[in-house]
């Protein structure tokens, strides 16, 4: 069986057995004939309240929210959609359009084209927010349980704030889009450290597919309502090809329920039990960009692979660990995956980057993790408790003959894309 997996911009081809093979895809779903459309009417027809137009007033500042370059975001569509409703209100030097970095780094203006288009960038103001700024950050309290919460000075400063982006699955804040790109996107460092604490991603409900009841994602909620938040969210559903299916608008969390569940059809399946090995991606790029983000495949190979089994991710990884951010220095700080989950115990507020290394030391305690990549060595990868192959199927063929006649593999081509679930254990949880 020959499988197309999702790596880089060019994909990898890996032969596997036949009879002993099962591959979870995304449900195809087509993309929109007509995106511009689709958007204009989800921005004119909300999920609840008002449409766009009626929200804003001739004079008012106004900020948008986009994803950063390592998400799939239809940014070149949404965000000219938004400026179309504006057009007439407000004039576009009263326009800000931010980054929702969260802690990554900010996007190069190369980049910035790429994803907002020339006509965008070269008409409307574009900053990456930086969380370790403080100068660029305001106090707004204490809220959620505990969360101190530093934002975007920019984002307060607006009279209408925009969130745009799209919704899948998230590893351990149940989706993603809707609240997110307001907090953590545009947070300071010690609120997002807050929120992604040991004791929350520690949680059962820190998990695919939960919002409500999930600690991460009950503190996201709560911190955005508590600061006047958002005015308009507008996010989108994609298909397998990165093209819009759907696009949700409106009120924020009326609006991201509703995105959510259309998500949750086109992004979950069923298997009926664990298998001995999973192959996963993260879905190509520009989501495999780097390993840090490349936890997220791993993690949705780890919803469905036996103790002790193997996960085997295909990631292209081009920018590296990174080499910004402290994530490959604290994997590289202990000797093991369970001294990581140790220390991260032991100092929660003092470990950097420990939410991504929390759920992979804590896969790894578990599983054997195997990646494939184009840019890292054997040996920078040993260094962080991972092992290298390049070559998956031959892998796949020594790990199910070391396992037994009856041992089997799960591909997940788009990684993410599709959350497995053991249909036996989980049901309950995500319905």
């Amino acid at each position: 069986m020959r499988v197309q997996l999702a790596y880089g911009e060019q994909g990898l081809t890996v032969d596997l057995p036949d009879d002993r093979t099962t591959v979870v895809e995304p449900r195809y779903v087509p993309g929109a004939e007509d995106p511009a459309a689709v958007l204009r009417s989800a921005l004119r027809q909300p999920v609840a309240g008002p449409p766009l137009r009626e929200i804003v007033r001739p004079g008012q500042k106004v900020a948008i929210s986009v994803c950063d370059g390592t998400r799939a975001q239809p940014r070149d569509l949404m965000v000219p959609a938004v400026l179309e409703e504006l057009d007439g209100i407000v004039g576009l030097d009263d326009v800000v359009i931010l980054v929702a970095t969260g802690t990554h780094r900010g996007n190069t203006e190369a980049e910035l084209r790429s994803m907002l288009g020339d006509d965008v960038v070269d008409r409307v103001h574009v900053l990456n927010h930086d969380a370790r700024d403080e100068a660029s950050l305001v106090w707004m309290g204490t809220h959620g349980n505990g969360v101190p919460v530093w934002l975007d000075r920019h984002w307060v400063d607006a009279d209408v704030r925009i969130t745009t982006g799209f919704v899948e699955p998230h590893f351990f804040a149940g989706f993603s889009g809707g609240p997110k790109l307001a907090v953590p996107g545009l947070a300071g460092l010690e609120t997002v450290l807050t929120l992604h604490d040991a004791e929350r991603i520690g949680s059962p409900q820190a998990v695919w597919g939960i919002c409500e009841g999930n600690p991460v994602h009950d503190d996201i909620r709560a911190v955005v309502a508590a600061v006047g938040g958002v005015h308009f969210g507008f996010d989108v559903t994609l298909n397998r090809d990165q093209q819009v299916v759907g696009a949700f608008a409106g009120e924020l969390f009326a609006m991201h329920a509703a995105a959510r569940e259309a998500a949750r059809e086109l992004a979950m399946a069923p298997v009926p039990e664990p298998f001995d090995v999973v192959v996963t991606t993260n879905s190509g790029f520009p989501l495999d960009q780097n390993l840090y983000q490349a936890v997220k495949g791993i993690s949705a190979a780890a919803t469905v692979v036996k103790d002790g089994g193997a996960i085997i991710c295909a990631a292209e990884c081009r920018d590296g660990f990174p080499n910004h951010g402290s994530y490959r220095e604290v994997l590289e700080s202990a000797e093991s995956p369970q001294a990581l989950l140790d220390l991260i115990e032991n100092r929660p507020k003092t470990v950097p980057d420990q939410w991504q290394v929390q759920v992979q030391a804590k896969i790894q305690s578990r599983a054997r993790v195997i990646m494939q990549t184009s840019y890292l060595s054997d040996h920078a990868l040993e260094a962080a408790h991972l092992e290298q192959t390049h070559d998956i199927g031959a892998t796949v063929r020594e790990l199910l003959d070391a396992a037994g006649p009856d041992a089997r593999v799960c591909v997940l081509p788009e990684g993410p894309q599709t959350i497995p679930y053991v249909s036996s254990e989980l049901l309950a949880d995500i319905s």
